[in-house]
């Protein structure tokens, strides 16, 4: 008895065409956000804290993680995590937030919600580069304004471009990423009293920049403050929050899917910001390794090293390219920007990591 007969394989370029007929032209025309996570390296290209929880601490969490409903689908609003967050954050009172997995989930949230016909999105460029990918994603006109060559603000071109464009959306990351600076305040408060919508302010390295808008995100009838946890020691729970007037944050929290927060997150959490002196420990001990790594780096012929009010640094180098081979076969991940803007061009983006991580990075970029 013969058995069934083979499937025949469909041909891949039959399943290219049609693809290519379906899918949207500027999903297509965009790339997946790639990620490298290789054992065995010196992770310094994602800008995660390189300090584990203290024993104790884990601890804890194994206690609050053993209890938690899994078997249940997770509170909606994640309002434990807000209570905690509220707590240990200047928040005014009146303000409302919306939890997110992770901010990136947050900044696609905020664009669908602001893509209407004809909507464009304006931010500073080279910027966080989802702001850009969601916008292509949601089919919205995205306009960058170059930054200086010095990576700072051009106050005059953004003024000129939010009266010509009259933008939905402005995106202001700062600390800004790739660069590593924060935006002066006076600027900030400029373009919150120009822009005609919504104007976001990123904080997602602000713990290293000791400033934030959060307590003033009240004071303007369009700012929303963005933060993560990811950047100071949560980065594996994909917990990010934006806070607002109580009428932005009702409108977001209509696009989050239901239910994004997981169960196992929002027990941890607030455990770990109950703990907030040692979170506020370890985030000084990076700021004070950024100083000793950028007097390093900038000894090291040929180098350039970029101010830095984030939990990393940007670093010119003769050939961004040899270099980074060059430390990979050292056993060191860092981030290439070359080729990805003309400003970065021969750039690294290098996460500041343990006190031995940076040594060994030094060593490696040191010639012989």
């Amino acid at each position: 008895m013969s058995g069934p007969a083979p499937v025949r394989a469909v041909e891949a370029s039959a399943v290219e065409a049609r693809v290519a007929a379906t899918i949207r032209g500027e999903i297509l025309a965009t790339t997946s956000y790639a990620t490298a996570k290789p054992a065995g390296m010196i992770e310094l290209h994602a800008n995660e804290n390189p300090f584990p929880l203290p024993a104790s601490l884990r601890g804890e969490l194994a206690a609050v993680l053993a209890e938690a409903a899994v078997n249940r689908y997770p509170e909606g609003a994640g309002e434990g995590v807000k209570r905690a967050l509220a707590a240990a954050l200047p928040i005014p009172h009146g303000a409302e937030m919306v939890l997110g997995n992770g901010s990136d989930e947050l900044i696609q949230v905020i664009t669908a919600a602001v893509a209407r016909p004809g909507a464009a999105i304006l931010a500073p460029d080279p910027t966080f580069v989802m702001y850009r990918i969601y916008a292509a994603q949601s089919a919205v006109r995205y306009v960058s304004v170059p930054l200086r060559a010095d990576f700072t603000l051009d106050d005059e071109a953004f003024a000129a471009a939010i009266g010509r464009e009259r933008p939905a959306l402005v995106w202001l990351a700062s600390p800004n990423n790739p660069t590593g600076r924060a935006l002066p305040r006076a600027s900030i408060e400029r373009i919150l009293g120009a822009a005609p919508g919504l104007v976001v302010v990123d904080e997602a390295y602000a713990d290293f920049a000791g400033t934030s808008f959060l307590p003033r995100v009240l004071d303007f009838p369009n700012l929303v403050v963005l933060r993560t946890l990811s950047k100071i020691g949560l980065a594996g729970a994909r917990l990010g929050y934006a806070v607002g007037h109580p009428a932005w944050i009702a409108e977001l929290d209509k696009v989050r899917s239901p239910y994004n927060v997981n169960a196992l997150t929002q027990a941890a959490v607030p455990v770990v910001l109950a703990a907030a002196d040692v979170l506020a420990a370890q985030v000084a001990k990076i700021v004070a390794e950024r100083a000793r790594l950028a007097a390093a780096l900038a000894a090291v012929p040929g180098a350039e090293v970029t101010q830095s009010d984030a939990n990393f640094l940007l670093v010119r180098v003769p050939d961004a390219d040899a270099m980074a081979t060059r430390l990979r076969a050292a056993g060191i991940l860092v981030k290439n920007l070359h080729g990805g803007h003309p400003l970065t061009a021969n750039c690294l983006r290098i996460t500041v990591g343990t006190p031995a991580e940076n040594d060994a990075l030094v060593r490696a970029m040191t010639p012989p």
